[in-house]
């Protein structure tokens, strides 16, 4: 199985780190980011890695060439021309994933120990579009699940804003883990172009298509997205 590390992003919520580095090498307990995240995948034996670039990239390539990849086989989907969020990157990367087989996501300042040899064994009992992995962790946005597990919707506790793709009772509100497995069938159905974010697309084709949230409460999780969420994920995850 391929995968794919969204590593192109700004980081406008880690300064003042990004101001001078992009937030995938940014370190916890001395590795990192990046590092971490591909020495995780590797656990399940998965070693073929894209990884997109924007925000210093020539800092991302570097990296990764230094440390050979950390042991890895990556090749570099390369967005310096266009920033295009984490649905236009996938299609960007369409030729260095694109065949007949599921391959998997996920973004660079999550860390998590999901087993992602369960979540691939839910998606290939249940046979969706998409599975991601879920928790019942409190935040503000959430995806919206009916009573088997089925996208329907999404909806920002902060703001009231809800979106609706399947209009049924009872939903369940369960926040998002950013890893993802996805048919590649995914690649001839999405709609949207240029910058746009996979919430946008899953929206969209969870009308007719058949998108799963496998939930892993439970497990370690930690959106490294602010600095001060370094010294929590320093203390969940060894050097």
């Amino acid at each position: 199985m391929k995968a794919m590390i969204f590593s192109a992003g700004l980081g406008t919520r880690f300064k003042p780190w990004t101001d001078r580095h992009p937030k995938a090498l940014a370190l916890v307990n001395g590795k990192s980011l990046l590092q971490r995240n591909i020495e995780f995948l590797q656990q399940f034996h998965i070693t073929d890695v894209v990884v997109n670039v924007h925000h210093f990239a020539g800092q991302v390539i570097e990296a990764i060439k230094i440390n050979k990849g950390w042991g890895s086989n990556i090749t570099i989907s390369d967005e310096r021309d266009q920033l295009l969020e984490t649905g236009g990157g996938l299609l960007k990367a369409r030729p260095l994933l694109d065949n007949d087989e599921p391959f998997l996501t996920l973004n660079v300042d999550i860390l998590t120990d999901i087993d992602i040899y369960k979540l691939i064994e839910f998606h290939h009992q249940h046979k969706p579009l998409v599975s991601f992995g879920v928790t019942g962790r409190a935040t503000s946005r959430y995806f919206l699940f009916d009573e088997d597990d089925r996208l329907c919707g999404w909806r920002n506790t902060n703001t009231g804003e809800q979106k609706l793709a399947v209009d049924k009772p009872g939903l369940i509100q369960k926040a998002y883990s950013c890893v993802v497995v996805f048919q590649p069938e995914i690649f001839s159905l999405i709609k949207q172009q240029g910058k746009f974010s996979l919430t946008e697309a899953y929206l969209d084709l969870a009308k007719d298509n058949l998108i799963m949230g496998y939930d892993h409460s439970g497990d370690k999780f930690v959106d490294v997205g602010k600095p001060e969420t370094v010294a929590i994920a320093e203390k969940l995850f060894d050097p």
